[in-house]
């Protein structure tokens, strides 16, 4: 029978480490948040070859006395649970482990001085065996300096990344521990760069943090960042979100944070994918930070050994007020599109700047300037020719019972020029969307305001307004119906159609009534008065069916219907390609206005791009 016996502490330790422990910027999570614990209001963290030589964290905290730094190195030792209640963790560290576990792979020296003390201390622990305490040099605050990590353990450091992957690691640490602390000043560096240094952002809490992540996401989140503030039965969210028409092809520029600490938590991801639903395609996502801040008595993060994920006692409760508090911040945004839709109109625009010449003995000769694309030329036309008024006298405001609530454009038979202008106007009455001049290509309508253009994509925009009058009718239970007065019988895959079939009674309610016909078919009835008699059923059918295989059982019925929703709107708006006149263009505009979110259609992509006169002058030279 083999021998059961209790391993030596160093072992212990080192298998600790292993848990706490896994790559330098594991350590610097650790050693930061102690600094931050500890009251410091600056931190600076040191790096020599991506920490595995030296990691180097100084602060200015409260430090601490010769008996206190001998039992800091001990496993288990905390000064952070006074009460011994592990519901009640106010702290960032908490578990005691770190710096025996960092202590029994390196070699660890902290130096640490209290403010009212007239010399530091400091001590030495050298692959788990411990040094005495002794007096030292140093200011008030604690340095903790870790040599040779993992030469203890050398079979890990053959799974470190390169020095430079190493320290973009560590960086991220402190820049996640950043946004939660604007108050400290942070600096980051590595073989003598410093890659990071942060200033204290002072003032209001929201305004320091959206400083804060302005320093650290750049001035593009700053310029396009919503500010979030919601509180419900004692749990608060702050923060900053982006507009949807700023978002990334990956969930990396999401930030979010329980109580000052950075979590990657599943329920926080899924209920801000939640709240986007409405705004992004699948494949995007947003860019955003968020603050929440509950009882840890509600909150457990005691479940991961890095502390990166947490447990919610009330899941229901933390995932309304997320989607909620999003969703409200959203529709507050009203049309507003961010400013980098701008930002890349006017860099495509941009002539380039002809190379250099090549190094060689021949005479480099210029290509020949290519002749502007011909939609540029008949859009110059419109800066051209006499502006004139959009329409007669003064625009009446729109409401929900004027005709252009709920205008359908009509269609044309003849020919029409590929640009439509208005007639002769006077300056642009003041509308944030102004005044239409011109539909180009039949798709585009080109509006001039009080400084600037702006250029809207009928289709995209007209598909937001649709979709939110949809919903509105859905939420009031209000959804009109269509009867077809020659039902349309939709032929499809056997599969789509039983899976279209048995979403009937849902589909109903949106005002879409259909049943099946047969193997392989539905008909369908009625429509949702908003598409019209011209709608394409069967496209919006088989849309329908491809959307609910999809979605499967992925998401709340809620969801799935805002995703039909989606569709119905896309199938239910004006086409790109159909012509407008004025009032209707103008009617548009206004619409987008008064409509929340009309910034981007239901994909996420914008509606509008506004060119500032200013823009457009430096485009000519003129500025």
């Amino acid at each position: 029978m083999p021998t059961i016996r209790r391993l030596p502490d160093t072992l212990v330790n080192q298998i600790a480490a292993g848990e706490v422990v896994e790559r330098p910027a594991a350590a610097v999570k650790e050693l930061v948040e102690n600094a931050l614990d500890a009251g410091a209001t600056r931190i600076d963290v040191t790096l020599r070859d991506g920490g595995k030589a030296l990691l180097c964290v100084a602060d200015d905290g409260c430090g601490m006395v010769p008996e206190q730094l001998e039992l800091a190195v001990e496993r288990h030792a905390t000064s952070k649970l006074p009460d011994d209640d592990l519901t009640h963790i106010r702290s960032l560290g908490f578990r005691g482990e770190a710096l025996p576990s960092i202590g029994a792979v390196s070699r660890l020296t902290i130096t640490s001085r209290p403010r009212e003390a007239d010399h530091a201390s400091a001590i030495t622990v050298e692959g788990g065996a411990k040094a005495p305490v002794a007096p030292a040099a140093g200011g008030p605050g604690t340095r903790v300096e870790v040599r040779d990590l993992f030469y203890a353990t050398p079979a890990r450091l053959k799974f470190l990344k390169s020095s430079r992957t190493e320290t973009e690691h560590a960086r991220d640490v402190v820049e996640r521990l950043a946004m939660a602390h604007p108050g400290v000043a942070f600096t980051v560096t590595d073989e003598g760069r410093s890659p990071l240094r942060l200033s204290a952002c002072n003032g209001d809490l929201l305004d320091a943090r959206l400083a804060r992540l302005g320093a650290l996401l750049g001035r593009e989140f700053q310029d396009n960042a919503i500010p979030v503030a919601a509180e419900r039965a004692g749990v608060r969210l702050t923060g900053h979100i982006g507009l949807p028409t700023y978002n990334k092809a990956t969930a990396a520029g999401q930030y979010l944070f329980v109580n000052g600490r950075p979590v990657k938590d599943r329920l926080m991801v899924g209920a801000v994918r939640g709240a986007y639903a409405d705004f992004l395609a699948r494949d995007r996502h947003p860019v955003l930070a968020l603050f929440l801040d509950i009882d840890p008595v509600e909150v457990d993060v005691n479940v991961h050994p890095a502390k990166t994920e947490v447990r919610f006692r009330d899941q229901a409760l933390v995932r309304g007020l997320i989607v909620g508090a999003l969703r409200h911040a959203l529709a507050a945004a009203g049309h507003r599109a961010s400013t980098t839709v701008a930002q890349d109109t006017l860099a495509s625009l941009t002539p380039r700047i002809a190379p250099a010449a090549p190094q060689t003995g021949l005479l480099w000769q210029p290509r020949a300037p290519e002749p502007p694309p011909r939609h540029l030329a008949e859009a110059a036309l419109v800066f051209q020719a006499p502006l004139g008024p959009a329409m007669p006298g003064p625009m009446p405001a729109l409401t929900a019972s004027s005709p252009a609530a709920g205008f359908t454009p009509a269609a044309r038979a003849e020919e029409v020029p590929a640009l439509a202008m208005a007639p002769e106007a006077g300056p642009p009455p003041q509308f944030p969307l102004g005044a239409a001049r011109a539909q180009l290509h039949t798709t585009y309508i080109v509006a001039q305001t009080a400084d600037g253009i702006v250029i809207v994509d009928q289709h995209a925009a007209h598909e937001r307004l649709v979709y939110e009058r949809v919903k509105d009718e859905l939420l009031g239970g209000t959804v009109k119906r269509q009867v077809l007065l020659i039902p349309e019988v939709v032929e499809m895959d056997p599969a789509d159609a039983a899976r279209v079939a048995d979403r009937s009674d849902e589909l109903a309610e949106l005002g879409l009534a259909l049943e099946p016909f047969g193997e392989g078919a539905v008909v369908v009835r009625e429509v949702p008065a908003l598409l019209g008699a011209r709608a394409d059923i069967r496209g919006l059918v088989q849309d329908i069916a491809d959307e609910l295989a999809e979605l499967g059982d992925a998401l709340a019925l809620k969801e799935k219907l805002e995703a039909i929703c989606s569709r119905m709107a896309c199938h239910g708006s004006v086409r790109a390609g159909r012509p407008m006149n004025v009032d209707e263009m103008n009617a548009l505009l206004r619409q987008m206005e008064a409509t929340p979110h009309s910034g981007q259609c239901n994909h996420g992509r914008p509606t509008y791009v506004e060119l500032k006169l200013a823009d457009i002058e430096r485009l000519f030279g003129r500025r």
